[in-house]
């Protein structure tokens, strides 16, 4: 395994919805930068730094991973998981009020 791939993907929502997994720490680093200037905040900030960090070997890539996905968390960027979703439309489709 490359020292910078993270254990499990951070899947976030891209674009129209569209949900990417984020695998490594320069992948990270590059949705980083492609980040709107005007919405840079401090959990961006940390993110970018633990991932420069990360790629310099100064921290774990697994460490960057959780920053990253503490920023996403916080912009609303995490994909929903496929398990609850899945269980939430069986359970629609069962349900006799619901049309």
């Amino acid at each position: 395994m490359k020292p910078d791939m993270f254990r499990e993907p951070v899947i976030i929502l891209i674009g129209l919805g569209f949900p990417a997994k984020v695998r490594t720490v320069m992948d990270a680093y590059r949705h980083l930068v492609e980040w709107p200037a005007s919405m840079r905040d401090t959990a961006f900030s940390v993110a970018l730094k633990a991932c420069g960090a990360a790629l310099r070997g100064e921290i774990e890539a697994e460490t960057a991973r959780g920053l990253f996905a503490a920023f996403a968390e916080k912009h609303d960027l995490l994909a929903p998981e496929t398990d609850v979703i899945a269980a939430s439309s069986r359970r629609h489709d069962k349900d006799p009020h619901v049309r």
